[in-house]
């Protein structure tokens, strides 16, 4: 059985051959020179301000759970859509029940997002 892998592990082994000698390659014949703007820890230039064990604040992953949150809804919505001309076309009450069930979730989100707005979710104060 393992002789059927055998090209799989050959083809491994030669993918990850070729990027080693590649990148070994390119720090032999590539330009090198330091100065201390490349040095420095951010790419920005500026020195870093404060501490990095410093804490963020629970708002931050607040939000970032409700950007998340409203970003797989448009995953959701994307598909359904694009599909709605065919509920429309299927007939049958197809596009009503679609209707209903994208409904049924958009309310949902409304509702989240009300109980957010009201409990300061969104407020960077």
């Amino acid at each position: 059985m393992i002789v059927e892998f055998l090209p799989l592990f050959l083809m491994v082994l030669l993918a990850l051959g070729l990027a080693l000698s590649l990148l070994k390659i390119a720090e032999w014949i590539g330009p090198h020179q330091p100065n201390a703007t490349k040095e420095s820890p951010y790419e920005s230039g500026q020195d870093p301000v404060g501490s990095a064990r410093d804490r963020y604040s629970v708002k931050f992953y607040l939000v970032a759970m409700i950007f998340i949150v409203f970003d797989v809804e448009l995953v959701f919505l994307y598909p359904w859509a694009v599909s709605f001309r065919t509920f429309l076309e299927a007939g049958g009450g197809a596009a009503l029940a679609s209707l209903s069930v994208i409904g049924v979730f958009i309310a949902i989100l409304v509702i989240g997002l009300v109980y957010d707005v009201k409990k300061g979710g969104l407020d960077w104060d």
